[in-house]
C-alpha cells in the first residue's frame, strides 16, 4: 500500500495542489491550480514529489529554460511534463521550482533544481515515462484542473 502524497501551497490569496493516486501499475498526479501558469508549476513540483522522496532537500542551485510550442493545453502538458522527465533521465537534474507563463502557442519556462546528489536525495519512485492515458485539463469554478499518468 502506497502512501498519498499531498502537498499545499500559497500562492498569494489563491491556494494551489497536487496529490498523487494509484493507479495499476502507474501513478497518478492530480494538480489543483488557480490559474494555469500556476498549474503547470505545479505539474512540474508533483512530476520530482514522485521522483525524489523530499522535494525540499532539493536546492534552486541551477537554472534551465524550457520553451514549448503548442495550442492543445493537454497536450502541452505532456510536453512540459515529459521535458522536464527527459532533463532528470539524460542529465540527472531534479527541479524544485518552476516558474511558467503559459500562452495561446505554448508555454516558457524557468526550472530550478539540481543535480541527483544520492548523500542528499532519496528517490522515491523511477517515472519511465509520462504516458497519454486518462490525460486530462480542465477549467473548473475553483480554477483548474489537470490528472497525468506516469509510467513507473
Amino acid at each position: 500500500m502506497s502512501a498519498l502524497y499531498c502537498r499545499l501551497a500559497a500562492c498569494g490569496t489563491m491556494n494551489s495542489m497536487y496529490e498523487t493516486f494509484d493507479h495499476t501499475a502507474d501513478l497518478g498526479l492530480r494538480i489543483r491550480a488557480p490559474d494555469l501558469d500556476t498549474l503547470f508549476a505545479e505539474a512540474g513540483r508533483a512530476l520530482f514529489a514522485a521522483i525524489v522522496e523530499d522535494l525540499d532537500t532539493v536546492e534552486p542551485r541551477q537554472e534551465v529554460r524550457i520553451q514549448v510550442v503548442g495550442d492543445d493545453r493537454e497536450f502541452l502538458l505532456f510536453d512540459w511534463l515529459k521535458e522536464l522527465l527527459y532533463h532528470f533521465d539524460s542529465e540527472h537534474v531534479l527541479f524544485s521550482r518552476f516558474q511558467v507563463h503559459v500562452g495561446d502557442a505554448g508555454l516558457s519556462a524557468t526550472a530550478q533544481g539540481e543535480l541527483l546528489d544520492p548523500s542528499r536525495h532519496q528517490l522515491l519512485h523511477e517515472v519511465k515515462a509520462i504516458t497519454y492515458h486518462g490525460l486530462t485539463l480542465q477549467q473548473t469554478e475553483q480554477g483548474w484542473l489537470a490528472e497525468v499518468i506516469v509510467d513507473i
